[in-house]
């Protein structure tokens, strides 16, 4: 089975709904991968059901998805609209936070879950990272899997050791 196999059984769909988003962004452009499935790019990946994508501050484009009103800061939280023929569960976060708009200028196309998508740098990934840990208005479970993707990060990337937190670069000093 293939990566995207695997994803598709366990999210329901989530493979194909990748497809569908990346289709619609690419027609929209300029986007980019960042969050955990872009960390998987460049270290040992882990299992997600989320998708981060950093899009245009002024993008609106909805395509068979329906918004939850959920607006955080700078973000939109989509997901396929349910019906009795699809009921994925993978949840699209559209970052809109002016901080990542520069990010998609970098990007690269990488193969993500059968796809070719751009994919933000390595350290752009890891300054994405880097705020989301540092955000502590953020649940406490949800930046302790941005340390750990930090984590990953500092063990497969030493030379990038002086560009993480202090804290994190510590603890891969104690190893």
């Amino acid at each position: 089975m293939t990566a995207a196999e695997v994803y598709e059984s366990v999210t329901n769909g989530g493979a194909s709904d990748f497809a569908d988003v990346a289709a619609i962004l690419n027609r929209n452009g300029p986007w980019c991968l960042i969050g955990g499935l872009a960390v998987n790019c460049y270290v040992e990946p882990v299992y997600i059901i989320d998708v981060d994508l950093v899009v245009d501050a002024s993008w609106t484009e909805t395509s068979g998805f329906d918004a939850e009103n959920i607006a955080l800061a700078a973000s939109l939280i989509w997901q396929r609209a349910q019906t009795a023929c699809s009921t994925s569960m993978l949840q699209i976060n559209f970052i809109r936070d002016p901080r990542y708009q520069n990010f998609s200028s970098r990007a690269q196309l990488r193969a993500v879950l059968g796809q070719d998508v751009p994919v933000a740098s390595l350290e752009d990934v890891l300054q994405g990272k880097i705020w989301a840990w540092s955000d502590r208005e953020r649940r406490l479970s949800k930046r302790k899997k941005d340390e750990l993707d930090l984590i990953r990060i500092g063990e497969a990337y030493p030379k990038l050791h002086e560009l993480l937190p202090k804290e994190i670069a510590e603890q891969l000093k104690k190893g």
